[in-house]
């Protein structure tokens, strides 16, 4: 293991994971200041397959990021749950779990940007604002409406939808509604790690992918950089991890350690 002081210090080998909001994927400029980039489509056995496979190919620490914008908490449980496993016996140490990429208040503020670089001013009273995301369960799409709704009252643009890709109700849905409603443009804005809408339709705006490469690596050097500080004063951050979906509506209670197995 990389030890305090020496060249190699302040580096880790980076594990992103990812879920229904397609963090796993996303496009990301080389964190050459922290280590090799490893990649999950999986909080569960996957996740578990390429951290084995992080330590077996490099003596630096591994950091397994949540990559979730703030409505996958379960993301963030179940990398946790995953790591209680792997980071015992000789990877105790080694492995340790940073906080979340976003949060529901980052997101808001991205999404707010997004529309201000879209809307103008002089003719925001016709500009109708679609937010998309991959369909996932009620609780985290009902989350996805709650921000909208922060976002419409304080973009200050007449409304804001929301489109599910993959549910209800869907992007063609929403856009039909828009242009019965009056809308000279629709802006379509991704609420998570997808591309643009890719719709080649007149007066729609493709407003993604909401965060660049650029963006997106200096929230991991960000992440990655806390997640060491905190290790060297022996928080690995995984415990802290274990309940991150309580109270979101899962159904689940807190975790405990006779849960560790399911």
């Amino acid at each position: 293991m990389t030890l305090p002081g020496s060249s190699e210090a302040g580096r880790a080998a980076v594990v992103i994971v990812g879920g229904h909001e397609g963090g796993a994927t996303v496009e990301v400029e080389p964190l050459a200041e922290r280590g090799p980039l490893f990649r999950s489509a999986s909080a569960r056995q996957p996740l578990d397959e390429v951290v084995r496979q992080a330590l077996d190919r490099t003596d630096l620490p591994v950091c397994v990021v949540p990559m979730t914008l703030g409505r996958d908490p379960q993301l963030v449980a179940d990398a946790a749950r995953t790591l209680m496993v792997v980071a015992d016996g000789a990877a105790a140490g080694r492995v340790f779990l940073a906080e979340p990429f976003g949060t529901a208040t980052l997101l808001t503020g991205w999404l707010r940007v997004a529309v201000a670089q879209v809307a103008d001013p002089v003719q925001a009273k016709d500009l109708a604002v679609v937010l998309t995301a991959k369909a996932a369960n009620k609780f985290d799409d009902a989350e996805l409406f709650r921000i909208a709704h922060l976002v419409r009252v304080q973009a200050e643009v007449p409304w804001v939808e929301v489109a599910l890709r993959g549910g209800d109700p869907s992007l063609a849905e929403v856009l039909e509604r828009c242009e019965q409603l009056g809308a000279a443009r629709v802006a379509v804005i991704p609420a998570d790690f997808g591309p643009g809408s890719g719709v080649p339709r007149p007066r729609v705006i493709d407003g993604g992918p909401l965060l660049n490469p650029s963006m997106i690596s200096g929230m991991l050097a960000t992440r990655v950089g806390e997640a060491l500080a905190r290790l060297s004063r022996g928080d690995d951050g995984i415990a802290a991890g274990l309940d991150a979906d309580h109270d979101h509506g899962h159904g689940g209670t807190a975790w405990h350690e006779s849960d560790s197995d399911a």
